[in-house]
Order: C-alpha cells, then structure tokens, then sequence
C-alpha cells in the first residue's frame, strides 16, 4: 500500500514570524478548501482569492496537489533546507489554474503581503507511533531506577568505620579551629605560675586599728 496516501496535510499561518493559526487535515479528507470565513475548512485571510471557497490542495496518488493563488510568491524548502522561489516553468496547469505536488520531505511557502502559509505532510501519526515506542522504553527505565534507589541504599547501608573516620576528621578540624582561634587572641601562652616561696608567705592582713565603743559620725 503506497504511504503516502496514509500522509494527511499540516497547514501553518504567520503573519511575519508569528504564528497566526494551524490546521491539520487528516487522509480522509480529499479537498481542503480555503475561504476569508470562519465557517470554511481552512480560514484564509489577507490572500487574494479568485473565488470563495478556493480549492487549496486536493489528495493524489503520490500526496497532494497545491493550488497556487494567483498573487501569492510560491516558495520550496527540501528537507529542511532554505525556501527557494520555484520557477514558473516548474508549475502545472490543472483545469487552468497553476497548481504543484507536494511530495514528501516538502514544505511549499505561499506569501503575500506579510502573510506566509506554510504547507507540508502531516506527520502526526508518525510522531505519536515514535513517542509511544521509544520514550515509553525512556519512561520505564527512569521508573526502574526510581524505584532500585532506595533498595539499594538500604541493602549496602552506611559504613560504620567510614562514619567513624568522618566524626574523627571533623573533631580534628574543629579543634585546629579553636586553636588557630585562641592563638589569635593570644591565650595559646600559658600563665606563670606561682612560685613556691611566694605560696607559703602569709597574706598581709594590714595595720590594726582600735575602735572605740561609742563612735558617733557627723
């Protein structure tokens, strides 16, 4: 079966470099038709349309057949290279109206003014098919090793002699701090200590002095 026709069609509006609206149309819808309404499958305003609705892309059996508005600069970028103008005798002529294939690993730019309308495969499917197999694969690894964490800490544990040697070490440094303080003010030099002669001399208890009995101050 030809993947292509399983491919649908990603429509982007930027009015500059801001992204206005997006549209996505999935394989089964044969036509997309474009309109300045609301209402219309894809809302396009600002582009010079020869009639309303205007037939924008219809489904082929190699992907989609674009139809080019007639005031509006068509540009191509293959595979992610820069937008190139594509020539007019690069264009085709369906039911007098000038029209391009899109084929895959396209993207086609319609400008004018300073609106672009960016047209290429739709890949959604693809993306979610690739997301649902490959990081689901991510996930389950991240949720195994969430959970092995903390059963591995409990079954290896802390090592005693290593906590013993970090208390030791940081007693060590705590005590070379108090040091390196005490030096700094001077208290690392021990007093002098009291002789022994000076130990045994008695304490001068000064002069004695006779009070009499009646002592009156004025």
């Amino acid at each position: 079966m030809n993947r292509q026709v399983n491919v649908g069609l990603f429509c982007e509006l930027y009015w500059g470099t801001s992204l206005a609206e997006a549209w996505s149309f999935g394989p089964e819808k044969p036509r997309v038709l474009a309109a300045p309404d609301e209402k219309a499958p894809l809302p396009l305003y600002g582009f010079t349309l020869p009639e309303e609705p205007f037939l924008l892309a219809e489904r082929t059996e190699r992907g989609y057949r674009i139809f080019v508005p007639p005031s509006a600069k068509l540009e191509r970028s293959t595979k992610g290279d820069a937008f190139h103008e594509v020539p007019i005798s690069q264009l085709e002529q369906h039911e007098g109206r000038a029209t391009v294939e899109l084929p895959e690993g396209t993207t086609l730019r319609l400008t004018e003014g300073q609106l672009h309308l960016i047209v290429q495969h739709s890949v959604a499917k693809e993306r979610v098919a690739q997301f649902r197999l490959r990081d689901f694969a991510w996930l389950a690894m991240v949720i195994i090793l969430f959970l092995s964490a903390p059963v591995g800490f409990l079954i290896a544990g802390p090592d005693p002699a290593r906590m013993a040697e970090n208390n030791a070490r940081a007693l060590a440094a705590a005590k070379e701090k108090d040091l390196e303080r005490r030096k700094a003010m001077g208290l690392d030099t021990p007093l002098r200590p009291i002789p022994e002669a000076e130990q045994k001399q008695k304490p001068d208890a000064g002069t004695q002095v006779t009070v009499p009995a009646s002592l009156s101050v004025h």
